[in-house]
């Protein structure tokens, strides 16, 4: 499924700890890794009447990235086979990254959430939050940790997180996802649904003190809770049947918690998830909520990779 994996890189140790995820998906997927670095034209100034042009430091900047890509690119070469390109580009981070995947550069992004380049420039986690806004080519978050990233390291998945609120929107984010388990062996794929809480907490229809309209209102709750709780596990039932169609061991959990995010990070750490993976928009209502801010806070709380897709035409 993916056949060009794009790396975007500061120059920072931080931003490398893509580079063992990129590489080995690439590897198994036999894809081609771009690596990008992308150089912010700098301004020209006018001092006194005096003049001053910035075309030989942006020449040495640019010059100064592309032997740090090079460097990188024959490390990763040696660590596997697998085609490296490189390329600096000018302009503004974000819109020249988007820019590269609406024209078909990579059908899949890897980029870690935070970075700090040579001029001290930080840029990856605004990068982030934009290009997850902007693109729907796929991406693949990884959160940095203090210590340098290693080339020998394999991305080992598990199990697969994947949020699900009953919408076609919301489940945009299969095929990517399922695009990623398949170049993992052994990577299982848990299908997970939040639902509301609708009786209150420390509440029974049998609780001795309430009286009768009490209890009858406690039932029905109840009811509409278990009702809920059903249809929510055939959706996924009926989901992870198709699944199960191509090969994918797949599991399926209901949650009754909220908030969403909440829901999603203490289900991945109560599986022992290796990956997140959620569409970035989905549906309101009683069923739950995947959306724009529910993405950002699990993005931002996981201590895993979170693989993350933008609906087309949204």
């Amino acid at each position: 499924m993916y056949r060009s994996i794009l790396v975007p890189l500061d120059g920072s140790k931080f931003a490398e700890h893509a580079l063992p995820v990129a590489l080995g998906l690439a590897r198994r997927a036999n894809a081609r890794l771009h690596l990008v670095s992308v150089c912010t034209p700098l301004a020209e100034a006018c001092l006194e009447g005096l003049y001053f042009s910035t075309l030989e430091l942006e020449q040495e900047l640019t010059g100064r990235h592309q032997t740090y890509l090079d460097a990188t690119a024959t490390r990763l070469r040696e660590r596997a086979d697998v085609t490296v390109t490189t390329a600096v580009l000018p302009g503004e981070v974000a819109s020249t990254l988007c820019d590269l995947l609406a024209r078909g550069t990579a059908d899949l992004g890897v980029l870690a959430t935070h970075g700090r380049g040579p001029l001290g420039r930080f840029w990856l986690g605004s990068v982030a939050d934009e290009m997850i806004r902007r693109t729907s080519v796929p991406l693949l978050l990884v959160r940095p940790g203090e210590a340098e990233a290693s080339l020998d390291h394999e991305l080992q998945l598990g199990k697969i997180l994947l949020p699900l609120d009953g919408s076609e929107l919301a489940e945009q984010i299969l095929e990517p996802a399922i695009g990623v388990a398949s170049l993992v062996p052994g990577a299982e794929v848990v299908l997970m649904r939040a639902i509301r809480s609708l009786v209150p907490a420390g509440t029974s229809p049998d609780v001795p003190a309430a009286d009768t309209e009490a209890r009858h209102l406690l039932q029905q709750l109840q009811d509409l809770q278990n009702r809920v709780r059903h249809e929510a596990q055939d959706y996924l039932e009926r989901v992870a049947e198709r699944l199960r169609g191509r090969g994918l061991r797949v599991e399926t959990q209901i949650v009754v918690e909220e908030p969403a995010a909440a829901a999603i990070l203490h289900e991945a750490e109560q599986i022992g998830a290796g990956l997140i993976a959620l569409e970035t928009h989905g549906r309101r209502g009683l069923s739950r909520l995947i959306l724009g801010s529910v993405a950002d806070k699990v993005i931002r709380g996981a201590h895993v990779p979170v693989l993350v897709h933008r609906p087309q035409g949204k």
